[in-house]
């Protein structure tokens, strides 16, 4: 198996990041073949979906976020800012991981689909993001 981190800076605000381009440079540098591709990001407060991006899905996924899960004060989980228990709670609809098909070397992806990190929580600026290759 083929691993990596990477560092993703998010910022101080609510982000959807593609990491596509991260995880075909990742898997170029390992002469990926054919194989399975796992994403892991190791924090209890973000997510990873795939999804397309740059046409408006990922505004719209973050507003569907903020619909769904409101930053107030309704969470007993309460540390960090206001609303915060929010992103603890968010993990339970985008998972922390995603495996996907490789072949030839590159991500099976449909045609706008993108793999992202999902960050609502604006109190952490660098999330940390694994990436595995299982050779087939």
């Amino acid at each position: 198996m083929h691993t990596t981190e990477i560092e993703v800076s998010t910022g101080g605000r609510a982000v959807v990041h593609d990491l596509t381009g991260e995880i075909r440079r990742f898997l170029s540098a390992t002469d990926a073949g054919d194989g399975l591709l796992h994403v892991w990001v190791p924090h209890a407060t973000a997510g990873l979906a795939i999804l397309e991006t740059g046409a408006g899905s990922d505004d719209d996924l973050l507003a569907a976020l903020d619909d769904l899960l409101p930053r107030d004060d309704r969470w007993r989980h309460r540390h960090g800012s206001s609303g915060h228990g929010r992103d603890h709670v968010l993990p339970a609809f985008l998972p922390p991981y995603a495996s996907v098909p490789v072949l030839g070397g590159s991500p099976a992806l449909g045609t706008w689909q993108s793999i992202c990190l999902v960050d609502t929580n604006i109190d952490n600026t660098t999330r940390t993001v694994r990436l595995s290759h299982l050779p087939g």
